[in-house]
């Protein structure tokens, strides 16, 4: 996982499964989506941070949950999203891995997340959490539950 804009691990979780080859490349590959998905928030590009996800997902926040069933819904709530972002002043998203745990083919990972203003201040600070599954190569996110 990329602690803030780095792009090296520094998460306090572990591989499980056959080797630490595998585990190597599991952690290198959910680096590259949480890459990803940041520069997606740093772009306002709703396609990129789309991309990373898996049908359906589910994101809970202020103690509801959404089922999104297809990309055009999920994307209809990033543009919202996005939108507000902007509206607050919001110009930079970053991250620091704060725990991570894989398990085969699937992950669960905790990043906490600063988004700044122009001017470098704070806007938001926050926490989420994200269940992610690995489909062939790609990993994508699954669930994100918003403290």
């Amino acid at each position: 996982m990329a602690d803030d804009t780095n792009s090296e691990y520094s998460g306090n979780g572990h591989a499980n499964g056959p080797g630490a080859e595998l585990g190597s490349q599991a952690e290198e590959a959910l680096a590259q989506l949480f890459e990803d998905y940041q520069s997606g928030f740093n772009d306002f590009d709703a396609d990129r941070i789309c991309d990373c996800f898996a049908m359906p997902a589910t994101i809970w926040q202020h103690e509801r949950g959404h089922v999104f069933t297809d990309d055009e819904e999920l994307m209809e709530n990033i543009e919202a999203l996005l939108k507000a972002l902007d509206k607050e002043g919001v110009t930079h998203s970053e991250f620091h891995v704060a725990s991570s745990h894989i398990s085969g083919s699937a992950a669960m990972v905790s990043l906490d997340w600063q988004q700044h203003d122009g001017d470098g201040d704070v806007v938001f600070e926050f926490t989420c959490h994200y269940h992610l599954l690995q489909d062939g190569q790609d990993w994508a996110i699954a669930m994100i539950i918003n403290e």
